[in-house]
């Protein structure tokens, strides 16, 4: 099989010096697929809402110039990573729900994948809304152990 996964990205409109946009896009054989959390719901046939499978074309930038891969997988992770995308429609805890910062957003997604497989990948620091699952979780433990 040749399965590879790309993780691209691409500078957000207005704030592209401090925030960028991560998604995933999947090859297989020649077929490719692009999943990413997108601010708006619902706006595709393969949407389950704010989670989008092929919403734009592969490379396409999301208003502030061209994309780029940051990283391409291939081999088991690939693999892990195909499965865990494919599933997230019905996995990902936050596909109803988008806030720009802190999130979850487009690289709460990305950065929950990549957690999911296991695959120790540092978005960089541009990737805002990437900690919201550490801070979320504090949070949580937080609230849980201090009574108001």
């Amino acid at each position: 099989m040749n399965l590879k996964v790309d993780l691209r990205a691409a500078k957000i409109p207005y704030l592209g010096l401090i925030a960028v946009h991560y998604w995933f896009v999947i090859h297989e054989k020649s077929y490719s697929e692009r999943w990413e959390i997108w601010q708006s719901k619902d706006l595709v046939m393969s949407s389950w809402g704010h989670l989008h499978q092929n919403l734009m074309t592969i490379t396409q930038g999301v208003g502030n110039g061209d994309s780029w891969r940051e990283t391409q997988w291939q081999g088991k992770e690939a693999e892990i990573l195909t499965k865990i995308i494919r599933e997230s429609s019905s996995q990902y805890p936050y596909n109803y729900v988008y806030r720009y910062y802190p999130g979850p957003n487009s690289n709460t997604y990305t950065q929950w994948i990549l957690d999911e497989a296991n695959i120790p990948y540092g978005l960089e620091k541009r990737g805002l809304g990437k900690n919201y699952l550490k801070y979320a979780h504090f949070l949580v433990n937080l609230k849980n152990k201090v009574r108001f």
